[in-house]
């Protein structure tokens, strides 16, 4: 006979693996919106880019990156406003060499939701190969430690995006030879 304890623990256990999937699909989304060339159909620019990104943040998140490669490269930014900034000097103006080719592949996923239901925390590590219009190329690798929350809507959103290089290591010019220069793959 099924009790009313062991349904609250199903539903909890629902609750938790739905929370899961709400994280793993922001997560993504996240990387999905900084590839280069953006997928996004109907992404005008990256100054929408940017506000895209800022839509999956809480407006008390903080962007950082840590340890002796990051602390020098990005540095740390509180708040909503502080993390728009720090995207528009990413992606703000026009830089030489451009960046032509850059992709996010998240691997060693953990997503562990808080006992509260509202607050989680995950572990990615990531990989990136980055191609300039100069043929430099390198592969970057990071962990990823960020924390999420649930908000009143029910719609998960980023608290914190923390990030820890693993490595950087240069590519040969000609590693990538066929690539787009902008993606149609989300075109209807």
């Amino acid at each position: 006979m099924t009790t009313p304890t062991d349904i609250s623990a199903l539903v909890r256990r629902i609750e938790v693996l739905e929370a899961e999937a709400d994280i793993r699909r922001l997560q993504a989304r996240y990387m999905f919106l900084c590839d280069t060339p953006n997928p996004e159909f109907g992404v005008a620019d990256d100054a929408e880019r940017i506000e895209r990104i800022m839509q999956l943040y809480t407006e008390d998140a903080v962007w950082e990156g840590v340890g002796e490669y990051y602390d020098n490269q990005f540095g740390r930014a509180v708040g909503a406003a502080a993390i728009r900034r720090h995207f528009q000097g990413f992606w703000g103006g026009k830089t030489d060499p451009a960046l032509i080719l850059n992709c996010h592949y998240l691997t060693s996923e953990q997503i562990h939701v808080h006992e509260n239901g509202t607050t989680a925390d995950g572990q990615w590590v990531h990989m990136q190969p980055w191609l300039f219009s100069d043929g430099k190329a390198l592969l970057r690798s990071s962990r990823l430690n960020n924390t999420f929350r649930r908000e009143p809507d029910g719609t998960w959103k980023i608290t914190r995006t923390r990030t820890e290089n693993v490595f950087v290591a240069p590519l040969p010019a000609t590693w990538a030879s066929d690539y787009p220069s902008k993606s149609v793959l989300m075109k209807p």
